[in-house]
């Protein structure tokens, strides 16, 4: 072997030792954050989520820059980004690859091409948040619609508990994001309110017993989901007729004339407040 063969062999191994290997993470339940007009502040969490679940030091890259990258400058002074060299360098330069490739894919398709010439993860990241995020003026004037659509917040009887419960929770969402989000009580409330005519039985009792500050919206949409059943006219259980006892004191206490072998009646409705006057 020549000694220009044996030089181009050590070459190979040592090109073969820098070579990197990326090994990560990858939570694939994870759904992928896609950016949406209005709603950057929870895309952002999102996608911080997202990277960092899948690759921390990815993420480090994205939020403080590749750090190993070095650069130059040619003849005309332009700055020019030198090829990676080292191992670490190689690994860095892969990774900012991928945070660039996942920033630019979370992108709408129609603003794709003005991030798209940018080669630095942190630069997109910066970017995005500049051309998405608004300003504090906006962001005032996004926390006063919030506030106007939780104050007319309404479900109808079509919508029914869950489609109400999925459209108040985005509401919520969008509030805690902007850091407007009311104190449990006056969310419970706020959502006993806007039920429809249906559940009127139901929520008096609620508002009327009290502790609504000591339970979370999940925990108030949970209770009424079992409740459900009642609501919607169902004969209720033979229990129900016995927690409901106390309701129809009122309406026999009026029937004194009435025979005492006589059973006292029960309305469907006063058997639903009955049933869940109790929180626990």
């Amino acid at each position: 072997m020549t000694s220009s063969d044996e030089q181009h062999s050590q070459d190979d191994e040592v090109f073969t030792q820098i070579q990197p290997q990326i090994t990560t993470v990858t939570n694939t339940n994870a759904k992928f954050p896609y950016l949406k007009k209005g709603e950057y502040d929870i895309w952002a969490m999102k996608m911080q989520n997202y990277i960092t679940n899948s690759d921390l030091p990815c993420w480090n890259i994205v939020l403080n820059g590749n750090s190993r990258k070095k650069t130059t400058k040619d003849s005309n002074g332009n700055i020019k980004i030198c090829p990676p060299v080292s191992a670490e360098e190689h690994l860095a330069v892969q990774r900012e690859t991928k945070a660039r490739t996942t920033l630019l894919t979370a992108l709408p398709d129609d603003h794709m091409g003005d991030f798209y010439h940018l080669d630095d993860a942190k630069e997109i990241w910066l970017a995005i948040k500049a051309r998405f995020g608004g300003n504090e003026e906006s962001k005032k004037m996004q926390k006063s619609f919030l506030k106007q659509e939780f104050e007319e917040f309404k479900i109808t009887e079509a919508e029914g508990l869950h489609t109400g419960y999925d459209k108040f929770q985005k509401i919520l969402s969008q509030m805690n994001t902007l850091k407007v989000r009311p104190e449990n009580e006056d969310v419970n409330l706020k959502f006993l309110r806007a039920l429809p005519p249906s559940w009127s039985q139901v929520t008096l009792v609620l508002k009327t017993k009290g502790g609504l500050e000591y339970l979370s919206f999940d925990d108030l949409y949970n209770k009424l989901k079992s409740l459900e059943f009642d609501v919607k006219g169902y004969a209720p259980k033979p229990s129900s007729l016995a927690n409901a006892a106390f309701v129809s004191t009122a309406s026999t206490n009026n029937n004194n004339d009435t025979s005492s072998n006589h059973s006292p009646s029960y309305s469907t409705s006063k058997v639903m407040v009955g049933r869940f006057v109790d929180f626990s």
